[in-house]
């Protein structure tokens, strides 16, 4: 499930527990009102007390022909109200819990998307998008604070939310279409429905530009990434310089080695300038995603 990111958390971390409630919601399940499930609880536990008065007074009427009956009963009673009482709070616990499910996703009806819905083009784009932005949010560059780390927490969520949001939309209008084309039309219609495809894959088009932009954009981040790995280990090499350098001048082999070595500084440089570059790259690409 993808939540707008507007929700507060605690109820969108709920929203996405819920998904087992929303399928028995959409299959017509309603929870019973705390009044009636608590006026069914009373009703059962009176049924229940009546069963128990009557074994008792059966017990005590039956009193000469057998004392062990009515001690039995006397044992058991207890037993089974504690039995009822344990499993009623059990069972209310769990309608008190399913209840609350039901009334936030009834209050937050429409800033959800179940993947579920999605047709299988939908999905597929969601979940590059999505590949995307993992990639951005999951980058040593991105935890460093070398990109816009305080804009990508904001602006990340909100642009898969705007896709999934999109998708959902387009989901449905192109199942109702198909359905609706799959059954004939005559050639008054066919003139009608002919621009209405075009317009779902003018849409399509329009949330594949998204999702392509969050790619260039994970792309560049990508890049960046690579420079500052590659920058670090170099780094870690050049701060171990002056031990080669010792090395090589007790061994003679100062005309093999002195070359390497400045090469590796000459890398090092050429290696931050790219690192520079990358950054840069992937900080243009982020401005394209601005709304």
């Amino acid at each position: 499930m993808v939540v707008d990111p507007g929700v507060p958390p605690d109820d969108a971390q709920l929203l996405r527990e819920s998904r087992l409630v929303l399928m028995k919601m959409r299959q017509g399940w309603v929870p019973e009102s705390r009044r009636a499930a608590s006026s069914a609880r009373y009703r059962m536990a009176a049924g229940f007390g009546t069963v128990a008065f009557l074994g008792l007074v059966l017990g005590v009427g039956g009193l000469g022909r057998g004392l062990g009956i009515l001690m039995l009963l006397l044992m058991l009673i207890p037993v089974m109200v504690v039995l009822f009482v344990r499993t009623d709070l059990d069972e209310e616990d769990e309608e008190e819990y399913e209840r609350q499910i039901y009334e936030q996703l009834r209050w937050y009806e429409g800033r959800y998307v179940l993947i579920d819905d999605l047709d299988e083009a939908s999905r597929r784009l969601l979940a590059r998008a999505q590949r995307a932005i993992a990639t951005v949010t999951g980058s040593r560059v991105n935890a460093e604070g070398m990109l816009d780390d305080v804009r990508n927490a904001v602006m990340l969520p909100a642009q898969e939310w705007e896709i999934a949001r999109l998708l959902g939309k387009l989901s449905v209008l192109r199942t109702q279409h198909r359905e609706t084309v799959s059954q004939g039309l005559t050639p008054e219609v066919a003139a009608v429905a002919e621009p209405l495809a075009r317009a779902l894959d003018s849409s399509e088009a329009a949330v594949l530009a998204r999702v392509e932009a969050l790619e260039r954009y994970a792309a560049n981040v990508t890049e960046a990434e690579r420079a500052y790995i590659a920058h670090e280990q170099i780094q870690e090499l050049r701060g171990r310089m002056h031990q080669y350098e010792e090395l090589v001048a007790e061994t003679g082999a100062d005309g093999f080695a002195v070359p390497e070595l400045e090469r590796l500084a000459r890398d090092a440089d050429r290696l931050k300038q790219a690192l520079r570059r990358s950054v840069s790259s992937a900080h243009e690409a982020f401005r394209y995603l601005d709304p």
